[in-house]
């Protein structure tokens, strides 16, 4: 790809929405694009690339800020990766408490259409719960 690409070419080759690639313009993910004299922005292959690496980022869940100080370390190859590997394990830990509390979000949830008498609202396990907060979560499995 040697020509620029107009924003809604470029969503369509990355996968982006445009107000996505937009908000990632104004937060300093994207650098801003040079515009037309028609004030249209043309992007280049280094603006695909970097936008791949930025979805393919958010895919994997990193944060924005995460995602600032990857590209900032890309743009570093002789660097150490001490830090990346920092970042991501960061992350995977972050990843491993999320899997802990859905888990124990599963389970509460079965117990609550196991303990449900499939009778009448009133007698509704599950509408008790909600309606009940402490019994949430709080019990021990």
């Amino acid at each position: 790809m040697s020509k620029a690409l107009a924003i809604g070419d470029l969503a369509r080759e990355t996968g982006v929405k445009v107000p996505t690639i937009r908000y990632y313009e104004t937060v300093g993910l994207l650098p801003p694009a040079p515009r037309t004299d028609s004030n249209r922005r043309q992007y280049d292959i280094r603006a695909v690339r970097r936008l791949q690496f930025i979805r393919h980022a958010r895919e994997l869940g990193f944060e924005v800020e995460a995602i600032r100080e990857l590209l900032d370390l890309a743009e570093q190859p002789q660097r150490s990766c001490a830090k990346v590997d920092s970042l991501a394990r960061e992350h995977l830990q972050a990843i491993t408490s999320r899997i802990e509390r859905l888990q124990a979000l599963k389970v509460e949830m079965q117990h609550m259409i196991n303990a449900c008498s499939r009778g009448r609202i009133a007698k509704c396990r599950v509408i008790d719960v909600l309606s009940h907060h402490d019994h949430c979560l709080h019990r021990q499995h």
